[in-house]
């Protein structure tokens, strides 16, 4: 399937291995790190993970302008990982690239496994 020479599946195994930095649980769910590029050419989630922030890449085609980027990650972030939008919501960052959002229903493992998933289907 992968060959250990294949730079596309170091970056799938680095990434499994990094993204228990961006997850945090309590008690309504689980909190994920994201970073997020409005204005981008494609909505694209995961996109991605910045080591130094430790957060998940998530690029939205919205611009940063009146909340539409907030509203298209919230909506990306929902379609991607299957839950409604409302089990979605900004917990910091509304006006920062850098936002801290809740998926509510959700255990830090179960994000985890779904982005694991995720990337390597890229």
């Amino acid at each position: 399937m992968f060959r250990s020479g294949d730079t596309s599946f170091d970056k799938r195994v680095f990434f499994v291995a990094a993204i228990a930095d961006a997850l945090c649980e309590d008690r309504n769910g689980t909190i994920l790190d994201i970073e997020v590029s409005a204005g981008a050419k494609t909505d694209l989630f995961p996109a991605g993970y910045n080591e130094w922030r430790k957060a998940v890449g998530c690029r939205v085609a919205a611009p940063a302008v009146d909340g539409k980027a907030n509203k298209a990650v919230i909506g990306l972030i929902s379609t991607t990982l299957g839950v409604p939008a409302s089990a979605v919501s900004l917990v910091s960052g509304l006006t920062s690239s850098q936002k801290k959002v809740r998926i509510s229903g959700i255990t830090k493992v179960q994000l985890a496994e779904q982005l694991r998933a995720l990337a390597e289907r890229e």
